[in-house]
């Protein structure tokens, strides 16, 4: 079976560095005070919590010999003391770094989204969405762990690591050094294990990737899904691509958790040698038994912190694995974006002229060969021709949806790769081919292209277009909710919804890309008459395969092969019997009587 774009794991085009942790601290960067506080509390937390061997110590040595019940009494409230110190903060760390965290999360989620929406139609052709909603969502929330707790901890723990370490110096460094023997052979066992974790991390990222597109591909053709009976090959698909995903994520979760038990093993070895030394020096060199229980106490919390230190390095590599995909996507290209000396495009009156235009979606595959024309101020233009000989490219092309290879594009004598893309398509309507509804009431909807527009302005967009009596017949008229991409709609009052936000945005040159074709009989007739009044003064553009719907077009534009083969009127072209009235008689049948039928 062909495989499919969700079912082909991506590659990375930039390889792992610690430029990734560098860019994320950025966005760290701004809560750097909360941080330091925090890192406060938590220092004096870990000061708190090693009081208390300390406090034992001098217990077991001085006061317990001395039957000193009022000091023993006081030490033991001072060591009661430290816990809750420890305790309040702690509450204020969970607190603040989850703060901090929820607003890094936000900070990146929102410039992915930012950017994304700058991305040019070239990079959502070329990329299943669902890989795409992946990174936004998933990934950047799998940094949250990282965040919350493994920054902060990775600090306080560094910081408790060397008071434990001055602390057992302190009270003898012969045991000392033995309790350190175990970090040399824990170091070589992390340089091992990061190569294995970090490419299995990663794939767990691609399959995870796989999963999420190959769902999203399918809830969004669920109704082609069922009319075809596609459900038991499809969950077959699922099941196999659901399945790589849970093995990837096993064989990673394998790997982070071999560094717990060779840590643990590693720490009970070297706490067993400090047991032994520690008794035979106790007979031999006169330790002291306080000090013995209290550096024993100190070597249990001296390895807590590099047990958490193992756990933040787990989560390092985790993250790493999903901040390349999440900067990989940051780093995208902007293709279609402005010249550093872009102007705004004033008011245009709507000339619109090409000239020599060579445009091609792959290298070395043109579309548009030399293709030239000038289109006069309110001119009514359409195109037609065979499917892909480009009629859809040059609406695309006016917009700046894409950049071309070869030529120039002139509204009104301005270049359009020399002015602003807000300017430019801010005087252009769009209605494409394929309608968009999105999630809310169908005045949201036609207001979508124009925020400011009043409910009066919405609804006479709406009447012009012949949309009005279907809306009002729905239970909330104008203020029904409809689903998202307007599945309770049919497919032509999709379209009447979105020719009316179009119309709304009163643009100088409007572009209708199969504005009608799934509009019934009667409704087309009556939206001609709306039509060729909305069209007076505004430059069109339109692409109908239904070619009664152009016929009183000022000039038709046949498109083959990437050129303009034939212009002209539509009388002008049925005179010529070239390719448009091939096409047009291949609609329609002269039937005996002078009568006409599709």
């Amino acid at each position: 079976m062909a495989r499919n774009k969700f079912d082909v794991d991506e590659s990375l085009e930039t390889e792992f560095n610690i430029e990734h942790i560098k860019r994320l601290w950025g966005y760290i960067r701004p809560y750097g005070k909360d941080i330091l506080i925090t890192l406060f509390m938590m220092i004096l937390s870990n000061l708190a919590v090693l009081l208390g061997p300390y406090l034992l110590r001098h217990a077991i040595n001085n006061i317990i010999p001395a039957k000193d019940t009022l000091s023993l009494i006081l030490v033991a409230v001072a060591y009661l003391v430290s816990v809750l110190i420890s305790m309040i903060c702690m509450k204020y760390r969970i607190r603040s770094m989850s703060r901090i965290a929820q607003n890094v999360i936000l900070s990146l989620r929102r410039d992915l989204f930012i950017h994304l929406q700058k991305l040019s139609f070239n990079y959502y052709d070329s990329r299943p969405h669902g890989k795409i909603i992946i990174r936004v969502v998933n990934y950047v929330n799998s940094l949250n762990e990282l965040l919350q707790n493994g920054i902060i901890n990775m600090m306080t723990d560094l910081f408790s690591l060397v008071l434990i370490v001055g602390f057992m110096l302190s009270i003898n460094v012969r045991l000392t050094l033995v309790s350190l023997a175990g970090v040399p052979v824990l170091l070589v066992v992390l340089y091992i294990l990061k190569n294995m974790q970090r490419v299995r991390w990663q794939k767990v990222s691609r399959k995870q990737s796989n999963m999420n597109a190959y769902l999203h591909e399918s809830l969004n053709g669920i109704k082609v899904t069922q009319s075809f009976v596609r459900e038991e090959e499809n969950e077959k698909i699922y099941e196999r691509t659901s399945e790589e995903c849970r093995s990837s994520w096993i064989s990673a979760v394998r790997a982070n958790i071999l560094l717990w038990p060779i840590t643990e093993n590693i720490s009970i070895l070297t706490i067993s040698l400090m047991y032994i030394a520690g008794v035979m020096w106790i007979a031999s060199d006169g330790i002291a038994v306080g000090d013995f229980v209290a550096f024993s106490a100190y070597i249990s919390n001296f390895w807590a912190p590099i047990m958490n230190l193992g756990n933040f390095y787990n989560q390092i590599i985790v993250a790493a694995a999903y901040l390349e995909r999440i900067f990989e996507t940051l780093d995208e290209p902007v293709v279609i974006k402005n010249a550093p000396d872009a102007y705004e495009l004033p008011p245009i009156k709507g000339e619109v002229v090409f000239e020599n235009v060579v445009f091609g979606y792959d290298p070395g595959f043109p579309v548009l060969k030399n293709i030239s024309f000038r289109v006069r101020p309110g001119e009514t233009i359409a195109l037609v021709g065979e499917t892909g000989s480009g009629k859809t490219t040059i609406i695309n092309l006016i917009s700046r949806f894409y950049d071309i290879q070869g030529g120039r594009i002139l509204i009104d004598g301005h270049d359009i790769s020399k002015v602003t893309l807000e300017s430019l398509r801010d005087q252009i309507g769009v209605m494409m081919q394929d309608t968009f509804i999105f999630s809310g009431t169908v005045m949201d909807n036609i207001r979508y292209g124009r925020p400011d527009a009043t409910d009066e302005e919405v609804i006479q967009a709406a009447k012009e277009v012949m949309a009005h009596e279907f809306i009002m017949k729905m239970e909330n008229g104008y203020y029904t909710e409809v689903n998202e991409r307007g599945s309770r709609l049919s497919v032509g009052q999709r379209q009447l919804i979105s020719f009316a936000r179009t119309l709304l945005s009163d643009p100088r040159v409007l572009i209708l890309d199969e504005a009608t074709s799934s509009i019934d009989t009667k409704t087309e007739k009556a939206l001609q008459v709306a039509l060729e009044r909305l069209l007076q003064g505004r430059t069109s553009f339109i692409i109908a395969h239904r070619l009664s719907t152009i016929v009183n077009a000022d000039r038709i534009f046949h498109i083959a092969d990437g050129q303009i083969n034939e212009e002209g009127s539509h009388n002008e072209l049925m005179k010529q019997k070239g390719d448009y009235y091939r096409l047009f008689m291949s609609q329609y049948k002269i039937l005996k009587g002078g009568r006409e039928a599709v």
